[in-house]
């Protein structure tokens, strides 16, 4: 039945996604668009062009967001924008939950007999009202080495918010990008318009870093191809959504793995290991964001984390300091050398399946440096009671490349790319086209 379900989905994408390719002799084996980091959000922001004609839109970047929502309220013109209409299948591909009329139209937004969604700001846990709509959207193909042509999908499914939805989002952005595991996110809808497998890879960096639609490679000057050293673990599926707002009975869309255990310095740590399992209610497990600027651990795992930490760089010589917030656990640069992983510290472990496959984080992702004098762990306390009780979030990513596997349902994770001497900003965005 789910095989169906999904056979369904993916017939109904490439039929309202895809129309118009046919013209399109090029058919992409891949896409790229530039990432950045803004200083003072902390946030990860991408540009896409959209509607006719084109216009280039800034977007936050949201790993487990659903869909694609812009503000519609200002300045939005576009002659091919088109609401999706009550009872379509363009509403039931979004999770409509309702439809309406609006009676201070028509225009963007703002429609009679359409069908409304709730999209979420992930950043401030709020959600709005939206309309699902569709219009025009371009980006840069790619071989995996540079960008190639520009190529279209005509009717890119998104939703339209209102404008007060933009509070807490950096400035001069008009929505946020979601990459989520959902019918409508932009690699289930690229994948459908293009017909490539069901695959993305996110590189983050603290400047400019690359996120790939497609399968790779995924080259980094000096040629360095971070798909060939990947290691794979499952991705899970919460069976209760984590979205601001959302349909009853809706799963998340966010990307949940298996951490078994943590160490740190190659040490065990003794956690309560029950709060490592997603129990019936959604809450629990391990999952990764990049709208949380750094990892959240739950209350007990930070304590017992940290703990260890401090001790393992006492060992070193490394005196503890005050905290600086948002953060606790803080220590003096004094006896922190500097290596090419970073600070050198002790590493801490995410253990998955086995032994053998883990994601070791070094000190240049987990040591934030907040003056010349103080370096703190890059880590904060999630509280007692969270919906997740590990957080991973975007500082700790960086530099790393992560493949998500829609299709089979796995995380390829790199070990940090600086190992390789080569960061996630150097992709080579000179177009070959």
């Amino acid at each position: 039945m789910a095989s169906l379900q999904y056979l369904l989905v993916i017939s109904f994408l490439v039929f309202f996604v895809a129309p118009g390719l046919a013209q399109q002799s090029f058919r992409p084996k891949a896409l790229v668009v530039p990432v950045s980091k803004d200083a003072s959000t902390l946030q990860y922001l991408t540009t896409i062009n959209q509607r006719t004609p084109f216009v280039p839109i800034r977007v936050v970047v949201d790993l487990g967001g659903r869909y694609l929502w812009v503000d519609c309220e200002r300045d939005y013109v576009s002659s091919t924008y088109r609401p999706a209409r009550c009872g379509s299948a363009q509403c039931s591909l979004a999770g409509a939950n309702g439809c309406g009329d609006c009676f201070d139209g028509p225009r963007p937004g703002c429609n009679n007999n359409t069908c409304a969604v709730g999209p979420g700001n992930t950043v401030t846990n709020t959600a709005g009202p939206g309309e699902v709509a569709q219009d025009v959207v371009s980006l840069q193909s790619t071989d995996g080495r540079n960008p190639g042509r520009v190529v279209t999908v005509p009717r890119f499914l998104f939703a339209c918010a209102p404008t007060s939805l933009l509070q807490g989002l950096a400035n001069g952005v008009v929505g946020m990008a979601g990459f989520g595991r959902y019918r409508i996110g932009l690699p289930s809808q690229f994948s459908a318009a293009f017909s490539f497998r069901r695959k993305f890879a996110i590189c983050l960096s603290s400047a400019n870093g690359v996120i790939f639609f497609g399968d790779g490679p995924y080259v980094f000057l000096p040629g360095v191809d971070a798909s060939e050293s990947l290691t794979f673990t499952p991705l899970f599926i919460n069976p209760i959504s984590t979205a601001p707002s959302f349909p009853l009975g809706e799963p998340s869309a966010e990307y949940f793995i298996g951490v078994k255990s943590i160490k740190v310095n190659e040490k065990p740590v003794s956690l309560n290991t029950t709060l490592l399992s997603i129990n019936s209610e959604g809450v629990g497990g391990t999952k990764i964001s990049t709208v949380n600027p750094y990892t959240a651990l739950e209350a007990s795992i930070f304590k017992a984390v940290t703990e260890a930490f401090i001790n393992e760089a006492a060992a070193r010589n490394i005196t503890r300091v005050a905290g600086v917030a948002p953060f606790e656990v803080c220590f003096s640069s004094r006896n922190i050398v500097g290596t090419r992983l970073g600070a050198a510290v002790p590493s801490i472990d995410l253990v998955f399946q086995n032994e053998n496959t883990f994601w070791r984080i070094f000190g240049a992702n987990s040591m934030v440096e907040v003056s010349r004098e103080v370096s703190c762990l890059g880590f904060v306390n999630g509280g007692s009671n969270p919906m997740t009780s590990i957080v991973i979030g975007g500082y700790q990513l960086e530099d790393t490349l992560l493949q998500f596997d829609l299709a089979t349902s796995r995380l390829g994770f790199s070990s940090t790319l600086l190992g390789r001497q080569t960061t996630c900003a150097n992709f080579n965005f000179t177009s070959n086209a």
